[in-house]
């Protein structure tokens, strides 16, 4: 693996380390695998993103997830005019980003033992899982979560990844630039309910999808607001669902998604076409007709639930993962 010197526009002496074996988290499956669309893969091994409005490279050695935090460009404008395009590193307090990182990957949840208790009670998980360890959940920003998940319908990874990409750069706040590339904050509530919004999301090739993110960034300022949102976290799934139903282009798999990614209900399982058919094909559940119904979702995520327990939908990102790897 790369030594940490060898870390891109970074100085050693601004990495941290948090103990944190693979068997808790590998980077490469996770930020990788249709959870957050804000990561890249910078040089090999390290990963650059944006979380909590500022910039972060992390990387993985042994037992020890190391990252460096990059500072605000508005810290530092003076130099900017003398250097271009500088990215300094942040003047952030270290129990604050060690904090901000152990919530984000929730590793005060104990991944290895679920993994031994999902393989106790399901044969096929356990044929799965030795290849695939450290996959875990995060725990993402409610408005980002759900804007971006409004975005995943008919599409994939990597064009999703770039609408996402285009959103921030147009409607978001500039961080800094590294290796010359700009990264921008993930828009507020009140960049996108602007009147234009929605035509230049058109613009972007949004789509359809366009009159949703607009309407639904409309819908939470005007009605929960951000507060609101994150006060779901501490609602029951069943009330959290159908709040997030009720918003534009949030149908039952993206309400999920949000559910397990943002909002702590680690027993919603976001069914697709794609787990539906693992469902009757692995699991041989008669269930549906020709079509996922609402009552074939109900009934697959209630039975995994049964079969994995009150973590199932983190059971389920691990085998979507898996299949996402296999498919590639």
């Amino acid at each position: 693996p790369m030594k940490l010197r060898d870390a891109p526009s970074a100085c050693p002496s601004l990495w941290r380390c948090l103990p944190c074996p693979p068997a808790e988290l590998r980077l490469d499956l996770v930020l990788s695998s249709g959870q957050s669309f804000r990561w890249w893969e910078s040089s090999p091994g390290a990963w650059t993103g944006v979380l909590g409005g500022r910039v972060w490279t992390l990387r993985q050695d042994g037992d020890r997830l190391w990252y460096t935090v990059y500072g605000d460009e508005d810290e530092h404008k003076e130099e900017e005019e003398r250097d271009g395009c500088p990215a300094k590193a942040a003047k952030l307090d270290v129990a604050e980003t060690d904090r901000i990182l152990r919530d984000y990957f929730q590793l005060d949840v104990g991944l290895s033992a679920l993994y031994r208790a999902w393989a106790e009670a399901d044969p096929l998980f356990r044929k799965v899982a030795n290849d695939f360890p450290g996959v875990r959940v995060l725990r993402q920003d409610p408005v980002e979560c759900l804007l971006s998940f409004i975005c995943t319908s008919n599409n994939h990874i990597s064009r999703i990844t770039a609408m996402i990409e285009r959103l921030c750069q147009a409607f978001g706040r500039r961080l800094c630039c590294l290796d010359s590339r700009p990264f921008h904050a993930f828009p507020s509530l009140s960049a996108l309910t602007g009147a234009d919004a929605e035509a230049r999301l058109r613009a972007l090739g949004f789509g359809y999808r366009a009159k949703f993110v607009s309407g639904s960034a409309r819908a939470i300022a005007e009605g929960l607001g951000t507060e609101g949102l994150c006060q779901l976290r501490t609602a029951p799934y069943a009330e959290a669902r159908r709040v997030l139903c009720a918003l534009p282009g949030v149908g039952a798999k993206v309400a999920d998604c949000v559910c397990l990614l943002s909002l702590d209900k680690a027993e919603a399982v976001p069914v697709d076409t794609h787990v539906w058919h693992i469902a009757r094909q692995r699991y041989g559940l008669a269930l549906g007709g020709k079509s996922l119904t609402p009552r074939a979702y109900q009934e697959i995520g209630d039975f995994f639930r049964g079969l994995w327990g009150p973590r199932a939908g983190w059971a389920q990102a691990v085998l979507f993962c898996a299949d996402l790897r296999k498919g590639q």
